[in-house]
């Protein structure tokens, strides 16, 4: 594509519609923007999706520190008994974690460990890959599980333009599909762009682009998403504040989950939203109550916390899961890391979340119990996580559709919602 030069493909990837940063202010609301305020403010439910990309140490995220076994694999990587900010006498919070240890005691934050994927793959593209279409083993999947559950929700109103939203540069794949998705960089320096010049005629190009397009995808749901775009806009994003007391991480994972609750909060008919952060995998120097996976944890955490407390009574509506594609081996290598491993452990947090509860059988970490003799074993596949999360959330049809061949039952959940 030729600088400066705007194409209608160049506004799509994927299937889903790419919203980036521009230096454009549309001047106007629509009235079809505000009527889809007010369907959106009919439908209450929301899932919120965080992958934690590069695969994190789950058995230093939330710590079987009743295990002998694992202060003998990992001589200096352990965290200490003493430093452990204990859950229920068996399992405990990595320290750097202390900002979720009230979600978890006040029942809002539930954990499900040796959760993972049936597929025993140690690579990270594949292995995310598996987790983000939810059909692990299989690699010609089309489309991501989220989007297949947004297809199989029953709808009562006509679904907004921020239905489905991913933080980031592009959609990801949990989210690509035939629902319409939009990916964002930055709320406060946004407008719907391609590859021309970031100035005000690139989104007139693009309004003129919807009106004469006779693409439906095109003309339909992304004309509704021009007339959001121009709603947020008036909105004014930059002078968003947080609730009094909320302090978010100042990185970009902090940033947009910072922005994840301000489109929840603006009544946008947000129904999922997907964000990521990275920094996970740590074959060396990965440390142990400090060092370089606390200091990730550390800003996962305190992001989770400061998100949660900002949506206040908003918060009734919301449901956290979080994921990573695999774990990492129970013994600790000879460079003071761990290489790629099989099961973790999921948070899933919200009102309606009966947490304050580590879910899941424990396989033990007996070297005889380890998965091929070096890793914690799965014993709760992370689609039933994610399938009683979609289904308490979203009411889709059928899980069969959004998880084919997991053969999930409302009879066989963990019951965390």
């Amino acid at each position: 594509m030729m600088a400066g030069k705007t194409t209608r493909r160049g506004f799509m990837r994927n299937g889903a519609l790419a919203l980036v940063g521009t230096s454009a202010i549309p001047a106007f609301l629509s009235r079809s923007v505000m009527a889809e305020m007010t369907a959106a403010a009919q439908r209450s439910k929301k899932l919120v999706v965080l992958f934690q990309r590069g695969a994190v140490d789950g058995l230093n995220m939330v710590v079987p520190y009743r295990e002998s076994n694992y202060y003998a694999m990992r001589p200096t990587i352990a965290i200490r008994q003493n430093e452990v900010l204990d859950l229920d006498g068996f399992f405990g919070l990595h320290p750097a974690m202390a900002s979720l240890q009230p979600l978890y005691r006040q029942g809002h934050l539930g954990i499900v460990h040796a959760a993972g994927s049936p597929d025993n793959t140690r690579s990270h593209f594949d292995a995310q890959d598996y987790m983000e279409s939810g059909t692990p083993g299989i690699k010609m999947t089309q489309d991501g599980w989220l989007n297949r559950a947004l297809q199989a929700e029953r709808l009562s109103a006509t679904p907004s333009a921020f239905r489905a939203v991913a933080l980031g540069p592009q959609v990801p794949r949990t989210l690509q599909g035939s629902v319409s998705a939009i990916a964002v960089n930055n709320l406060a320096e946004f407008s719907v762009a391609g590859g021309g010049p970031r100035t005000s005629p690139t989104s007139d190009a693009f309004q003129a682009m919807y009106d004469s397009s006779s693409d439906t995808v095109l003309h339909g749901t992304g004309q509704e998403t021009f007339e959001a775009v121009k709603m947020l806009k008036a909105a004014d994003p930059a002078k968003y504040k947080p609730a009094a007391g909320v302090v978010y991480p100042n990185t970009v994972f902090g940033n947009n989950l910072r922005q994840i609750a301000q489109l929840m909060k603006a009544n946008l008919g947000v129904e999922a939203a997907f964000s990521e952060v990275g920094g996970w995998d740590t074959h060396q120097d990965q440390g142990n109550s400090q060092g370089q996976l606390a200091n990730r944890l550390r800003e996962f955490s305190d992001a989770i916390a400061a998100f949660w407390q900002d949506l206040g009574d908003g918060a009734e509506d919301v449901t956290l899961v979080t994921m990573s594609e695999f774990g990492r081996t129970a013994r600790q290598n000879g460079t003071g890391g761990t290489d790629h491993g099989h099961a973790n452990v999921m948070f899933v947090l919200g009102s309606q979340v009966k947490g304050g509860k580590v879910y899941g059988r424990w396989p033990g970490l007996a070297n005889e119990q380890l998965n091929e003799g070096r890793d914690l074993t799965v014993t709760t596949d992370f689609r039933a996580v994610l399938g009683e999360a979609v289904y308490r959330t979203m009411a889709p049809r059928g899980l069969d559709t959004v998880f084919p061949g997991a053969d999930l039952r409302p009879n066989g959940f963990l019951n965390f919602l």
